[in-house]
């Protein structure tokens, strides 16, 4: 098969309530078969969210293909493009081998040596001259949960900063901030196994055909069978999403930029004013419905279709899907969270699911998405603005139970304050609070918005930076320091995708060089600033990184995400294994909140919440005061206008995203030919009648301008709703390779993104740019988007189509073989308190 131009490969059509079949993907390097091949070595794609488990072909030291894993309760053997392409054909001949140091102003190879006692004489004189608020930590959600957990516990419980966060809060900070408002702790309810057995699936700004490739193809393959589920799309582009809307009977629903909340309050209004509720499951286990009611009661289709550029109608329908179906299952990805009042519109897609009691059962369900393979991990483990464990901050019990698990003093811990989030640590450090910056595995020069700004901050003498990657990037340009990494097949760890399945991925190949683990790296920097506990002992107690899984399980122990019943011999041995997994469950568990008991009781909870408009926290006395005893919360609020929206000057919304054949900022992606030719560069996209009106044709350069920055790429003809334009956000200067200096034409898309974010989960706002599109020049050939996915073109021969080449062929094996079996459902929330709700 070719995997580029045929993305989700081949159809295995099943029924509603049917197993998904088994279909094993392979790809080897051209020219090696599989009696080359040494060994196969256990892992899982970090690619995407999704969590695809898959075997890593060695054969002379060397990573030279990939398969899935047929019994693997993920993907069934399945892996999508960048899995086969991107996880492992890395150029061999730019990897950052040593470290490198700043020399009157160039950065020059040295040993590791050198490179820590500049990081560790900075840290300590800071330390010495400043205190603990002087560092700043920003992170990725593309390490192992050993990795984050000891980067956790030195910056938290070492160092003593509350400056700690990662890229994750440009991806999915937002999925966190709506789970805790609404059921009171992060934690994903609902489970991939729902798609075989829903009846309605809604995806809300969610391009799951090219975010989480697997996953649609598991939608695709019950759309092929019986029973199908309609499926309503909520996108302004007319994805793969949208087609599938109009196949089964669904909805295409195309609002502007940020007016999704808007758009949710109508359709809640709608289940109310219809009865399609369950009262008894409302009343019972849930708090807030009358003040919800009160919210929404003035948006009616008329009104939402005013402010949204939607059809009543369309919305009336929308709503009767939902309203009527048996069993529905939501998804929530970046055109929410990167939206204006993201978290108050992902709560109300929360809300809906409890309006209705469809949640915490088969085919009913709700999964705010991760974009990044480890997000959770870093959420879960604290290497971002959370506490280790999901707990709460504002819980004086919660920050003992970790002053114990750490042996230190609970003050060494910071929690006087709200952690702080990425967007206010990159403040800190442009006002020059925050002079020791440490960056690991994330490329902030292409994908923080305002990058003007960021480079500024970058550029600044006085802050001190650390990058610690496995290439250069243009972010290690700006470092005082970068540190060698291993990637993906050359270390060991463990990561947890969206569904909370954890997966072991076992090393397969030596780094290059003197690269090092992200584990290693962190380790040596806790020796050698002599970090220690209050009995004197070393902080951090673990050598490698079974020691840290082992530490890190104790960290669970009775929190909803217990993992004390998982080990690597156990992960090693079968398929990926969803948390909780421990006595009570020793099989995980597929699914949360089965008996409507939630994780809201105050000595449990992660938040105790904050008002969806201004941010404002709520304090534990009036969390209390509401006496929430395990009810969900039915969190509200009216549509705001966002802070920019289209002029006379700046006519168009633009919004960024991405497209299915790149990751990220293409560290990884660029490097892997396929992928690299089948998307080679960014481009515009305008619908066809802006195109008209503009006097643009395919490829003709385009000047996109908004009042930060402007671009001038080529334009993509497509698909789109009129007044929107799109720009992927994965390109920065370079193509690909490691360029001496940042010397390349401005081509990312943050570039144009504007410096503000959500007030709860303060992720920035990426798709609400006001901008003006004007012609510079006639085209030299098509855009360089791909023609396979959302980004195809108005006319199909107006580019010539995305393929592969032989060399790049997958194999496909439709397995007779009995699917992997769904894990058990469990009879209500493990480890948590069980209240009763008689009466209420």
């Amino acid at each position: 098969m070719d995997r580029i131009s045929d993305v989700w490969g081949t159809r295995t059509p099943f029924a509603r309530d049917a197993a998904w079949p088994v279909r094993v993907d392979t790809h080897l390097d051209d020219g090696v078969t599989e009696d080359d091949v040494d060994r196969w070595v256990r892992s899982a794609c970090v690619l995407c969210s999704n969590g695809c488990a898959c075997d890593i072909a060695v054969s002379g030291g060397r990573m030279v293909g990939v398969r899935g894993l047929a019994g693997d309760v993920v993907n069934h053997g399945r892996l999508g493009p960048k899995g086969l392409y991107g996880s492992w054909r890395w150029s061999g001949t730019d990897r950052l081998t040593r470290p490198l140091v700043r020399e009157g102003g160039e950065l020059v190879a040295t040993d590791w040596d050198t490179a820590m006692d500049r990081v560790v004489g900075r840290s300590r004189h800071l330390l010495d001259a400043v205190g603990p608020l002087s560092h700043g930590f920003y992170t990725t959600g593309q390490l192992f949960l050993e990795e984050y957990y000891t980067l956790a516990v030195l910056g938290k419980g070492g160092l003593g900063t509350p400056h700690m966060d990662g890229n994750t809060r440009l991806c999915t900070a937002t999925a966190a901030a709506a789970m805790k408002e609404s059921f009171g702790s992060d934690g994903q309810p609902g489970s991939y196994t729902d798609i075989d057995s829903c009846d309605a699936l809604f995806c809300f700004g969610h391009n799951m055909p090219e975010t989480q490739t697997v996953l649609w193809t598991r939608v695709l393959d019950r759309i092929a069978g019986a029973d199908p589920p309609r499926v309503v799309a909520v996108d302004p582009r007319r994805t793969a999403v949208a087609e599938a809307a109009e196949r089964t009977g669904g909805v295409h629903l195309a609002p502007l930029p940020g007016t999704n909340q808007a758009l949710l309050n109508g359709l809640v209004r709608e289940l109310v004013v219809h009865g399609w509720l369950d009262r008894a499951y409302v009343d019972a286990h849930t708090l807030g419905f009358d003040e919800l009611a009160e919210t929404v009661r003035e948006y009616s289709p008329e009104r939402v279709a005013e402010i949204c550029g939607v059809a009543a109608d369309d919305v009336r329908a929308a709503a009767r899907v939902f309203g009527t179906s048996d069993r529905v299952l939501s998804t929530v990805l970046q055109g929410f969270y990167q939206s204006h009042q993201a978290t108050a519109a992902s709560c109300q897609v929360n809300n809906l699911h409890l309006l209705t009691g469809r949640i915490g059962r088969p085919g009913c369900g709700v999964l705010q998405m991760n974009g990044q393979p480890t997000a959770q991990n870093t959420r879960e483990c604290g290497a971002d603005g959370d506490l280790p464990g999901f707990r709460n901050w504002h819980n004086p019990e919660h920050v003992r139970e970790l002053a114990r698990l750490w042996r230190v003093d609970e003050l060494r811990i910071p929690h006087w304050s709200q952690p702080t989030h990425a967007m206010q640590i990159w403040r800190y450090a442009e006002q020059g609070s925050i002079r020791f910056l440490w960056i690991s595995g994330t490329n902030p020069a292409v994908s923080l918005p305002d990058l003007g700004r960021v480079r500024d901050i970058l550029r600044d003498p006085d802050l001190f930076v650390v990058v610690q990657d496995g290439f250069r990037t243009e972010t290690t340009e700006y470092a005082d320091v970068v540190l060698p990494a291993a990637l993906w097949g050359e270390k060991q760890g463990t990561y947890t995708n969206v569904n909370r399945t954890v997966h072991l991925s076992d090393k397969a190949v030596d780094p290059p060089g003197a690269a090092r683990s992200d584990l290693d790296i962190f380790l040596d920097y806790a020796k050698r600033m002599d970090l220690r506990d209050d009995e004197g002992g070393p902080l951090i107690r673990w050598s490698d990184p079974e020691g840290a899984f082992e530490a890190w399980k104790e960290c669970t122990r009775g929190r909803l995400c217990d993992y004390t019943g998982l080990s690597y011999p156990l992960l090693r041995a079968g398929s990926g294994i969803p948390w909780p997994c421990n006595g009570e469950h020793p099989d995980g568990c597929d699914r949360l909140y089965a008996d409507g008991v939630f994780p809201t009781d105050p000595e449990v909870c992660e938040s105790f919440g904050h008002d969806l408009v201004t941010g404002a926290a709520f304090g534990s006395q009036r969390y209390r005061a509401a006496r929430p005893d395990g009810r969900a919360f039915l969190r509200h609020a009216p549509y705001i206008p966002p802070p920019e929206t289209p002029t006379a000057e700046r006519p168009f919304a633009c919004v960024s995203g991405r497209t299915v054949y790149q990751f990220h900022t293409r560290t990884k992606t660029a490097r892997s030919r396929p992928l690299h030719e089948a998307a080679p560069g960014p481009w515009v996209e305008l619908s066809r009648s802006d195109a008209d009106r503009l006097g643009v044709t395919e490829g003709d350069l385009v000047r996109v301008e908004s009042d930060r920055g402007a671009l001038d790429l080529p334009a993509r003809v497509g698909r789109g709703r009129d007044g929107v334009v799109f720009v992927p956000f994965h390109y920065g200067y370079w193509d690909t390779g490691s360029p001496s200096a940042l010397d390349g034409e401005a081509r990312a898309a943050n570039e144009l993104t504007m410096d503000g974010w959500d007030p709860v989960s303060k992720q920035p706002y990426f798709k609400i740019s006001a901008v003006s599109v004007t012609r510079v020049s006639s085209a030299d050939g098509a855009a360089p988007a791909p023609t396979t996915t959302a980004s195809a073109p108005a006319d199909p021969a107006g580019a010539p189509a995305t393929r592969g080449v032989a060399a790049d062929e997958v194999t496909e094996d439709i397995a007779p073989v009995d699917p992997p079996p769904h894990p058990p459902t469990p009879r209500h929330t493990p480890n948590l308190p069980h209240h009763s709700h008689e009466g209420r």
